[in-house]
């Protein structure tokens, strides 16, 4: 299965695999135990998303905090995953 923006329908897609290989439910679990994001997507603006994204009830994990050049957040997408927002800061370009 794919999923694009609705905002960009020909951008980028993400392809979702299977999670049926006897591998995937230890791995999964492991990253989530020690707090590792399963994949990272750079925002514009991470309050506004934290905003959006909590309207339909995303449960986020850690709060948006800055992290050096960034500002991050995470949350537990509902299928086992930790999934990391950032957003780049003014000093990142310094």
């Amino acid at each position: 299965m794919t999923v694009a923006s609705s905002e960009d329908p020909d951008g980028p897609e993400l392809l979702f695999e299977p999670s049926e290989h006897p591998a995937v439910k230890p791995y999964k679990d492991a990253l989530v135990a020690d707090g590792i994001p399963a994949h990272s997507f750079q925002v514009v603006n991470l309050d506004a998303e934290r905003k959006r994204l909590g309207e339909l009830d995303v449960e986020f994990v850690v709060e948006p905090m800055d992290a050096g050049p960034v500002r991050m957040a995470v949350f537990d997408d509902t299928c086992g995953n930790l999934i990391q927002l950032i957003e780049m800061t003014d000093t990142a370009a310094a």
